[in-house]
């Protein structure tokens, strides 16, 4: 009888213990936690999580598991869910770009809403946050081209991770996880038309509903709930149905053997990942040569063809929406020119529509550089030339982003954005104590004794 691999992958992720994750995967899963819980905290005030709050409200649910900030409760998979739309929200979540991209951090709370409903240990947690990213990343890297090259969103993958996060810290046996990762993935694919051409709340939302998918089918799993055994691998399955090209040593090749997590990046920017090399550049250039947006004849950006298409399409020369603006290049550019810096404050609706800014956006002009494509997703090259009203030139080329493995956020850069995130409903003293929670998280005897701590206390 033919094994597929999620069944290869069940009995893996049945297996794994704290015990058998190393230093570095431990001090992952506790760095983009607290990295998480900042975006969650200051997503909790975005437009789009007050519509979904307000709806879950009304709808109701059983009070077993927390939604930050605010503090309510409701059942783990609304938790789930909303708690991953807060992450979500602003765009400044993680980020990871192999032949796929996805922001592994998204599936972190499968994993603190059945840690807090089966009142887990700090080293439950840790082992689903680890979890969640080796899958997710590995999910990224083995299809050729990705699936979001096929016209595909990567929500699509997630809908296989996510179930096997909540399954593992359910203690589900292999036979269940394979049923969890069945029902979760043959019913949520998800069309890259959630983040192509003029953008929606659910650019943010699509990969939150991908996890709350996952968390539903592990305990419908759990109850004796069956799903399809073949959604990958077998006839009708995603290489079915996607086509060519998979390379399944990718996604099943050393299982445990190292982790992934550690090759995750940060976001620096509330903004979509392919944006970060270009707005580096940009500041970098502005800053030295101490540039006014009015002295500013044109931008020429060249980067990989995949981010001119994506991000510089003729509607992204007229966002009008906070999702619009954060994966529109020439805005994020034109942002640059005239407050020298991107941060949350860019995206508020009255600075989309500012005047002085809007002028700028016709003077950012995107072209693909087949050489940085082949370069692509080793580096995220970029060159930016900035050509003045006095005929000079300026530019600079980057070839990795602050926040990637290779030029990481320092830990004064993480605490700094995590208390701007989070400063709004947390007091200095609560940030600390969360901080200080996360990093000795393996300690705890509960981990609902950090998610108590995710409550607002002003």
């Amino acid at each position: 009888m033919a094994t597929f691999l999620p069944r290869t992958l069940a009995e893996w992720t049945a297996s794994l213990k704290y015990e058998h994750l190393t230093p570095d995967a431990i001090d992952g899963a506790k760095r983009f936690l607290y990295d998480s819980l900042g975006c969650a905290f200051g997503g909790a005030h975005v437009h789009d999580t007050a519509i979904a709050a307000s709806y879950l409200k009304e709808k109701g649910g059983k009070p077993a598991c927390t939604v930050w900030v605010e503090g309510w409760k409701t059942d783990p998979v609304e938790s789930s869910f909303l708690n991953a739309l807060m992450i979500r929200a602003m765009d400044y979540n993680d980020i990871y770009w192999k032949q796929d991209p996805s922001h592994p951090s998204d599936i972190i709370p499968a994993a603190t809403s059945i840690a807090e409903l089966k009142g887990l240990t700090g080293q439950d947690l840790i082992l689903g946050i680890v979890l969640a990213y080796e899958i997710e990343m590995r999910l990224c890297e083995f299809a050729f081209p990705g699936i979001r090259e096929r016209g595909w969103h990567h929500a699509t993958l997630t809908a296989y991770a996510s179930p096997l996060v909540a399954g593992r810290l359910l203690d589900l046996t292999p036979d269940q996880l394979q049923h969890a990762i069945g029902i979760s993935a043959s019913r949520h694919f998800t069309l890259g038309a959630a983040v192509a051409g003029k953008l929606t709340m659910m650019k943010n939302t699509v990969d939150p509903m991908a996890t709350r998918a996952g968390v539903e089918s592990a305990l419908l799993a759990q109850l004796g709930y069956t799903g399809p055994e073949n959604v990958l691998d077998g006839k009708e399955g995603m290489f079915h149905c996607l086509g060519p090209e998979w390379n399944a040593e990718i996604l099943v090749g050393g299982l445990g053997s190292t982790f992934r997590i550690k090759d995750c990046g940060m976001k620096s920017y509330p903004t979509e990942a392919l944006t970060h090399t270009p707005i580096t550049a940009t500041l970098y250039l502005l800053r030295e040569h101490k540039i006014a947006a009015e002295s500013v004849k044109e931008v020429r950006i060249e980067t990989i063809a995949r981010a001119a298409d994506i991000l510089s399409d003729p509607a992204k020369y007229d966002p009008r929406t906070k999702e619009a603006a954060d994966h529109s290049l020439p805005y994020c550019i034109a942002a640059a020119l005239v407050d020298h810096k991107v941060t949350p404050e860019q995206f508020q609706e009255e600075k989309i529509m500012e005047p002085r800014l809007r002028a700028q956006l016709p003077k950012i002009k995107v072209i693909a550089n087949q050489e940085f494509e082949a370069l692509f997703p080793k580096l995220q090259a970029c060159k930016v030339a900035i050509e003045l009203t006095d005929g000079s030139v300026v530019e600079r080329r980057i070839d990795v982003p602050k926040g990637d493995p290779r030029d990481p956020m320092t830990p004064e850069e993480l605490q700094i954005k995590f208390d701007a995130l989070s400063s709004r409903s947390f007091s200095n003293g609560r940030r600390g104590q969360i901080k200080d929670a996360i990093w000795k998280l393996e300690q705890f005897e509960r981990a609902g004794d950090l998610i108590a701590l995710c409550v607002a206390d002003r």
